[in-house]
């Protein structure tokens, strides 16, 4: 019996409690965060002694910044603003990769007059994040003989497949290749893609987690990416069946639309989220330099780590 009572209390002991970790997503909840969901639903942080509170934010512009305050453990981010964040003295560093490849792309409608980057001569080009937005679009301009002044910008709030089809604008940045496109579909209007990497921007890694530099908490954010790589094996072997784990977790997400982009987001999820590749992060220094965004080019530590090697 004593030994029983002791088992019972050794259970009931506080260093059994699971960690609490706080991870502030980019934006809504979609199929770009189909390992975070996933690996909530199946109990894959519970397996790795967390507990993560998932929160969606009211402003896509503070997660990063939330983490930099240390208000939250996590934050989804971007490589191309973390390269300006940096800059802006914000103590955060990449510690993981959720989608390993750029989703970003200047979208316009398939029908119409837009056949090329130098088409866009005199047109309206729709965007939502200032800052970053306007060096995609200047970057992509400058090889086809354009530059802002030859556009205009409209800040469409987020709203980007309702004001290309809505004739609002003649194209849109910051357009996910796998969500809007399908979006558009959906209501009859087939749109074009002009992908960035293809026009003249080095690979990048879309979406990331930041979380804050030497913040002590190393031990907990590995345990998290284990449990994200572990999703994302998950995901890749079973994509239907995962896609109903994912869709189960709240109902507006069980449509046509989210099965799409599912689908469409599948070969973009980082199969080793912890790993890190420096010359990625060197490259975009180098090319920011070049076009004229930054006044020097800074080493890949300064931006990310990779915590394996901790």
């Amino acid at each position: 019996m004593k030994r029983l009572i002791l088992v019972l209390v050794l259970l009931a002991s506080p260093s059994f409690a699971a960690e609490k970790l706080t991870l502030i997503l980019d934006w809504f909840v979609n199929p770009n965060h189909g390992p975070i969901i996933v690996a909530d639903e199946l109990g894959y942080f519970a397996d790795e002694g967390l507990e993560v509170e998932i929160i969606a934010p009211a402003d896509p512009s503070l997660p990063a910044k939330t983490v930099a305050a240390g208000e939250a453990d996590i934050a989804i981010s971007y490589q191309q603003q973390l390269h300006f964040d940096i800059r802006a003295d914000m103590p955060i560093k990449r510690v993981g990769t959720l989608i390993a490849t750029p989703l970003n792309c200047l979208l316009v409608l398939a029908d119409g007059d837009i056949a090329s980057i130098s088409d866009l001569a005199g047109r309206t080009i729709g965007f939502s994040v200032a800052g970053v937005d306007e060096v995609v679009i200047e970057a992509m301009l400058a090889p086809n003989g354009l530059s802002l002044s030859d556009v205009e910008l409209v800040n469409v709030n987020w709203s980007l497949a309702p004001s290309l089809m809505s004739g609002q604008v003649d194209a849109v940045i910051g357009a996910a290749r796998n969500y809007q496109p399908n979006q558009m579909a959906l209501d009859g209007a087939p749109s074009r893609c002009f992908f960035v990497e293809e026009e003249g921007f080095p690979a990048y890694d879309e979406l990331i987690f930041v979380a804050q530099d030497n913040a002590g908490n190393e031990k907990q954010v590995l345990a998290f990416l284990s449990a994200i790589e572990r999703a994302t094996q998950f995901i890749v072997n079973n994509p239907d069946q995962a896609f109903e784990v994912f869709a189960a977790s709240s109902p507006e997400l069980n449509d046509e639309l989210n099965r799409l982009a599912w689908n469409d987001t599948i070969p973009r999820f980082a199969l080793r989220p912890a790993a890190l590749n420096h010359g990625r992060y060197a490259a975009y220094e180098a090319f920011l330099n070049a076009i004229g965004q930054t006044e020097d080019i800074r080493p890949a530590s300064d931006f990310a780590i990779d915590l394996t090697d901790q």
